[in-house]
């Protein structure tokens, strides 16, 4: 009767150890699908956001892109803010700019031109009474540009309002100028012609001539060259 009884107590124990485990499995099963469920709600969230920030940030680069297509803007401290609209208008600008500058150039060059042969006189700035260098220059050039041409070899050098030129970009029409007796910076401009010559009135006893700037006179006394004729100076 003992064993018996023993019997079945040990079999119920078993069986309540047994519906335990079964218990315990089903309920770490539901936790584990929970988790799983959850982190995969989280990587969703992740890369949702991830792919709004970067839809975020392609709109902000079109933005940014459009801004910069259509035009610039600086804004300085104190200032009101300026803006430039990139559009076919300077295009148009500069068009007629350059063929402005053009007319300009051939009515300077044909006034140079017709000057030669006539003798250079110390102060002159007229066909009539002839021409020193910067007579020349300035007889040339001051009706077609809306700086003051200045008097002197040497002002002229140093003319704010001139763009300064490289000896291999030189344009017809440059000033090109020469430092000859040690007076200042320049004491001798001509205006370049193309083909590597130039246009002078050079000295008393001597007439208004072409000469080249690869003679060695004059090689050794070039100091640079200006431009005048811009699209920002000519009238």
């Amino acid at each position: 009767m003992q064993k018996t009884h023993l019997a079945k107590t040990s079999g119920a124990k078993n069986t309540k150890t047994a519906s335990a485990k079964k218990s315990s499995k089903s309920t770490s099963k539901p936790a584990t699908k929970t988790s799983k469920s959850s982190s995969k709600s989280k990587t969703k969230s992740k890369t949702t956001l991830t792919a709004s920030k970067t839809s975020r940030s392609k709109t902000r680069l079109t933005k940014t892109a459009a801004v910069n297509v259509t035009g610039k803007c600086t804004v300085r401290k104190g200032y009101k803010k300026k803006c430039l609209n990139a559009s076919a208008k300077p295009l148009a600008l500069s068009e007629v700019h350059k063929v402005r500058m053009q007319k300009a150039q051939k009515t300077a060059m044909s006034k140079l031109m017709n000057q030669i042969g006539k003798p250079y006189h110390w102060g002159g700035s007229s066909p009539r009474t002839g021409f020193d260098c910067s007579g020349l220059v300035y007889y040339a050039y001051k009706d077609l540009v809306k700086i003051p041409i200045p008097r002197t070899a040497n002002e002229m050098y140093h003319l704010r309002d001139a763009a300064p030129v490289e000896r291999t970009s030189l344009e017809s029409g440059d000033l090109v100028f020469f430092r000859t007796q040690g007076r200042g910076t320049a004491d001798h401009v001509g205006v370049y012609v193309g083909n590597g010559k130039f246009i002078q009135s050079p000295r008393s006893g001597q007439d208004i001539q072409i000469s080249s700037l690869t003679e060695d006179y004059w090689v050794r006394h070039y100091v640079g060259a200006r431009r005048v004729m811009t699209a920002k100076n000519i009238r």
